[in-house]
């Protein structure tokens, strides 16, 4: 009997809806180095397919469960199961299975708005907000089933936490890269690059240091998002591309890789330590443990990121680890030789503490969040 407790396995849609959410965002991020490489194409192609395929991977294996728990669910799968239009099924796979037909109707919707209005100019154009709405549910759903599994059999194994973190560690990544506009490396010393920050991944880290049963949520949140980052970093200028799109100011002959990531293992890290510290002291209130992390997070981003900064724009970190050294094909040369001039620090008196506060409400929404997602059991 204890030899099964230990080797109790999540089911295979949980993982198959993890790969999921693995190939959308790799998608993602390979889609927008197709566009800063090639320029606008066909919308056939292996970036856009690998985020369909995550849409149609995630939609099947969830409605095969809804189907299997409805018409031939034991009575523990039906218990543990939500009710929607006569079907039922976990509330994750619901969630996923909305995200599926969100991804798919964007789909007609991306091809027909880049045909009428060419390449975009920002990354949240009307279907990438739609498609983002449906990839974020996918993300959502893949941390609520595997949280509902975790929360059913964590005593039987505690490492079924590990994918609920891995959930976490994609949805980061997401997230970062919807504001990609607002934090690249030459903004690193101006206030809103913290605030942008501050505000997204703080409810992250912290609903994942809450809801998880591992000792160190947040730092293995942090760093599933940074190895996948660094693994595409490292990836995709393997490949060889060429411009398609004029007007062409930059010869390359290689996928663009995406910027290095953020550091936030460090105020991950912090995180960690100062929940384990307080909740050893007892029970604190949400809003008290809310103001010490966003207090924690900005200082502990600010000190690992701002020299790193730095040290981003030296000849150092012009190599295949941090890729700095290469450029999209439409970078205008005025703007070439300030590729590696970081803009200089503004009101950061003023701007840090708004970062704070920006901390203190994603921390707490957080904290609001992650007690829910503890609690999940269906």
């Amino acid at each position: 009997m204890a030899t099964r407790a230990l080797t109790v396995r999540a089911p295979w849609p949980i993982q198959a809806v993890l790969f999921a959410s693995a190939s959308v965002i790799v998608g993602v991020i390979w889609d927008i180095s197709w566009h800063r490489t090639i320029g606008r194409d066909t919308f056939w192609t292996p970036a856009h397919m690998a985020i369909y395929l995550g849409g149609v991977v995630a939609g099947l294996s969830c409605g095969w469960v809804a189907l299997r728990t409805t018409f031939a669910g034991t009575i523990d799968d039906r218990d543990a199961a939500v009710r929607f239009w006569g079907f039922r099924a976990p509330l994750g796979a619901w969630v996923c299975i909305w995200g599926a037909f969100a991804m798919l109707t964007s789909a007609p919707f991306d091809d027909w708005w880049h045909n009428a209005y060419g390449l975009d100019v920002k990354v949240l154009s009307p279907p990438h907000v739609l498609l983002a709405a449906g990839i974020g549910a996918i993300q959502t759903g893949a941390m609520l089933m595997a949280l509902a599994w975790q929360n059913r059999n964590a005593r039987r194994s505690p490492s079924l936490g590990y994918l609920f973190v891995i959930g976490a560690g994609l949805l980061l990544v997401l997230l970062l890269t919807l504001v990609i506009d607002y934090v690249q490396r030459w903004d690193m010393h101006r206030a809103l690059f913290y605030q942008v920050t501050a505000g997204i991944a703080a409810f992250v880290l912290v609903s994942s240091a809450r809801a998880s049963t591992l000792r160190w949520p947040a730092t293995l949140t942090a760093l599933v998002y940074m190895a996948l980052t660094e693994a595409l970093v490292i990836i995709l200028p393997r490949f060889s591309a060429q411009p398609l799109l004029g007007p062409i100011y930059v010869q390359i002959d290689h996928f663009m890789p995406p910027d290095f990531p953020l550091l936030l293992v460090a105020p991950a890290l912090a995180i960690d330590v100062v929940m384990h510290r307080l909740r050893g002291t007892g029970r604190t209130n949400d809003w008290i443990t809310a103001g010490i992390v966003a207090v924690v997070f900005v200082a502990a981003f600010l000190a690992a990121q701002w020299p790193f900064a730095n040290f981003l724009m030296t000849p150092w970190a012009r190599n295949w680890i941090f890729a700095t050294h290469w450029q999209p094909y439409y970078v205008e040369p005025f703007f070439q030789q300030r590729w590696y001039t970081i803009e200089p620090a503004d009101n950061l008196i003023v701007g840090l503490p708004i970062a704070v506060a920006l901390a203190f409400l994603s921390a707490r929404s957080g904290l609001w969040w992650g007690n829910w997602m503890a609690r999940v059991q269906r």
